[in-house]
């Protein structure tokens, strides 16, 4: 077993601050919306005035960790490998909704290439680079509407603005605790909250296995038993390299 640092400070920082801001968000969010029959959590008053300042804070880190995505390149963990994408996905979703019940191992194991499986590519990319700005953009009209357009569909530009910012904060809502779940699918339950505490990863020997083959083409190939699509969980050793032994089939590190 080995640790490798995943989670820089910026990105640690980032990650439990947009945390504690969505929770805020969501509760005087929650407050506001139902005040006219029952003040929930907070008063009408208090719950605007803490919801403004939450997404003000909210589009400040949001654009800190724009730019250091691009500078630290960490935002290429965010794109999948289209090509047998469908395949990868469908494998994934039966793992969460029949191995992990099942201890079956995780059919993308985290690593310092792959930080993410391609159902968490995919969701984390729609969320960051979508979702997040269309309910900031959405926010920030609703505090200035003097700046939202005058006509959407027929309708006042404020209210299709209301619409669109509460759905989008239902679905994000959504994630966040399907998040906080999915997270506890770690080693241990609490193995992934510890990573992004102190920014490292243990990466076990069974979870990095290198396939040594004696074939120039590596898209797909075999260890005599069963085909195996290529990934980064793979080191592929090939004839002239160092450690290259056309008996066997599997190493671990």
């Amino acid at each position: 077993m080995k640790k490798v640092m995943l989670y820089p400070l910026w990105l640690r920082i980032w990650h439990w601050s947009n945390a504690i801001l969505f929770l805020v968000l969501i509760l005087s969010g929650i407050s506001m919306h139902y005040s006219a029959t029952n003040e929930l959590f907070l008063s009408f008053d208090v719950a605007m005035y803490t919801h403004n300042i939450a997404g003000i804070l909210l589009s400040l880190f949001f654009g800190i960790y724009l730019i250091m995505n691009i500078v630290s390149g960490n935002y290429k963990h965010y794109i999948p490998q289209i090509q047998g994408i469908v395949d990868r996905m469908i494998k994934q979703s039966i793992y969460y909704v029949y191995g992990v019940f099942k201890g079956h191992d995780h059919p993308f194991h985290t690593s310092e290439k792959l930080k993410f499986n391609p159902l968490q590519q995919l969701t984390y990319f729609a969320i960051m680079f979508f979702l997040l700005p269309v309910i900031l953009i959405s926010g920030w009209l609703l505090m200035f509407p003097e700046l939202a357009p005058e006509n959407v569909l027929g309708m006042g530009g404020v209210w299709p603005m209301a619409i669109l910012h509460i759905v989008v904060g239902f679905f994000l809502s959504l994630f966040m605790f399907g998040h906080i779940y999915l997270a506890t699918h770690g080693e241990t339950p609490t193995a992934n909250f510890k990573s992004m505490i102190d920014g490292y990863h243990e990466i076990h020997e069974h979870h990095s296995p290198s396939l040594v083959i004696n074939a120039g083409n590596i898209d797909e190939y075999g260890d005599d038993s069963k085909k195996i699509d290529l990934h980064d969980d793979y080191e592929v050793h090939k004839e002239g390299d160092a450690d290259y032994n056309p008996e066997t089939k599997v190493i671990k590190k």
